[in-house]
């Protein structure tokens, strides 16, 4: 037998060989180590600080430069989550929560800097409530490994922490309420200062993100404190469009102070000194339980100097390449699994209801003649009004005045569903669930196997076409390539070509182009007070 120090020593040499080139890069802030993939081939940066812990004084302050570490940082474990409830069932993180937050992570195929490969910037959903960079299904070593880009996702303040605004913190910075923008705006700018580095090109720096990712996208693209930082854009389900009832509208500074002053006289602060000096885990309860829970971005007049509907209206945005979408079922379980599932008769009368003169005309789009129709509309149309329109418009309005490529998909994949417990009294299925509302992440980052549920061929094709689409498109501003069905840009010459991502995918000229346009139509109607 050989001596255990020659073992070691083979062991440390079989270890060493496996890591890429290059285990340590060079930020701006000092020198970060990161990790390598099981088969040698990504490199892995977690948990680096893209800027200082937004704690004490920097609580709802614009993000400060993260300061600079001597020696070697180790980036081997996800940074803290931002402080947030538990609030969506299907979130699992690999990380602890704090309000110091602030880290990134990389993933690289490259051995060395400058080799200028595509970047992409992932932006968690969660409502603006919730999420983190750190969920087994955002991981980005998969689409790193395959499809030769760097994935870079980060974290961003949530809640009251990320978006209170109060007329002291006006005073304080010229504007109050999207400190969770600005966070993005720190990371997209680290991007621009580092990438390059890691071996990416941040001449090529693609922005995605899902839900309130997707709202973040839709924003980031109308803020002009964001010019220059991305130069295309992908938008899964979300963005900042009013819909027909006034839902998802922005709401003005002057309104969201409002919020704040109540939230902190119903928290017994008197001041904002007092509201800075609240440990997070009091801060977090109190907005949790509180009046008016949800914060969300405003129109700050900084960072959203309009509502973002107007800047695109008046061309006013990033006029970069769009890729954009949602999923053809996206509420279609909830609506499926109520205790109360619509009927004909029920269905009709709700719409004559909500929809007083126009009834009869949404009837005719989202028909009820039976209760098995009457269901299939109803989810349609709950989906159509939470996300599908307000995607609509952004894609339509961003095609009408940005003069560049512009590509819709329908994500129509029946996702598997996870064992859980029972539903409205039954278990659901693929075929209850359908396409849902988030179901297309795992198939963008080919992290199917960690939904925990039986998987068939199909979602395996499904998630590789996905993958290819998505990356092309990060590489050229065009999503087609070699051995993938041709997907036509958005073009009212040509019928408004929608790619339909399935097992059997194909493009189509909009089918549903009526119903967006019906809720359109409703949306500009003048409001009744």
């Amino acid at each position: 037998m050989g001596s255990p120090f020659k073992s070691l020593l083979f062991v440390a040499v079989v270890l060493a060989a496996s890591l890429p080139a290059s285990a340590q890069v060079r930020t701006r802030s000092g020198l970060v180590e990161g990790t390598a993939s099981a088969d040698g081939r990504v490199r892995v940066f977690r948990g680096i600080p893209f800027a200082a812990p937004p704690v004490g004084a920097l609580r709802w302050r614009e993000p400060q430069p993260a300061p600079a570490w001597k020696g070697v940082r180790k980036a081997d474990k996800f940074g803290a989550r931002c402080m947030q409830g538990r609030i969506f069932g299907d979130m699992a993180f690999r990380d602890e929560m704090s309000e110091d937050c602030l880290h990134l992570n990389v993933w690289t195929p490259a051995r060395k800097g400058g080799e200028r490969l595509p970047v992409m910037v992932w932006i968690y959903g969660g409502g603006f409530q919730a999420g983190s960079a750190s969920e087994p299904r955002q991981d980005g070593e998969r689409l790193a490994r395959e499809k030769g880009v760097v994935v870079v996702s980060f974290n961003y303040r949530l809640g009251v922490f990320g978006f209170l605004a109060h007329p002291e913190l006006t005073k304080e910075a010229g504007g109050s309420g999207n400190y969770g923008l600005f966070d993005q705006l720190a990371a997209l700018r680290w991007v621009q200062e580092n990438v390059a580095a890691f071996g990416g090109d941040p001449r090529r720096v693609t922005v995605f993100g899902e839900s309130a990712g997707s709202f973040s996208v839709s924003a980031l693209m109308a803020s002009p404190l964001a010019r220059g930082l991305f130069q295309r854009a992908i938008g899964e389900s979300g963005a900042f469009f009013s819909g027909p009832e006034g839902t998802l509208a922005q709401r003005s500074l002057a309104d969201t102070e409002q919020q704040g002053l109540k939230f902190a006289e119903a928290s017994g602060a008197r001041s904002l000194a007092e509201l800075r000096a609240r440990p997070a885990d009091e801060m977090l309860q109190a907005a949790l339980k509180g009046p008016g829970r949800w914060f969300s971005p405003n129109i700050d007049g900084r960072l959203l100097p309009a509502d973002v509907s107007k800047i695109y209206a008046e061309g006013r945005q990033a006029r970069v390449p769009l890729l954009a979408g949602w999923n053809a079922d996206e509420v279609r379980g909830g609506v499926l699994m109520a205790k109360e599932r619509p009927t004909a008769r029920t269905f009709s009368a709700q719409a004559r209801q909500r929809f007083g003169d126009d009834a009869e005309a949404l009837l005719k789009l989202y028909p009820a003649a039976t209760d098995e129709e009457a269901l299939e509309s109803a989810s349609s149309l709950a989906g159509d009004l939470f996300i599908g329109y307000a995607t609509w418009k952004w894609i339509e309005t961003h095609r009408a005045t940005a003069g560049t490529n512009v590509y819709r998909y329908s994500f129509d994949h029946a996702v598997p569903v996870a064992p859980g417990p029972a539903v409205g009294g039954r278990t659901p299925t693929r075929a209850d669930i359908g396409a849902r509302h988030a179901g297309e992440i795992e198939y963008v980052f080919g992290t199917l196997d960690s939904i925990g549920a039986p998987l068939l061929p199909s979602d395996r094709k499904v998630s590789e076409l996905v993958m290819s689409y998505w990356t092309n498109f990060a590489r050229t501003g065009d999503p087609n390539g070699a051995g993938l069905p041709r997907w036509p840009g958005y073009d009212p010459r040509t019928g408004h070509q929608v790619m339909h991502l399935s097992e059997n995918p194909s493009a189509s000229p909009d089918a549903l182009r009526p119903r967006y346009q019906f809720l359109d139509a409703r949306a500009s109607k003048p409001r009744k007070p």
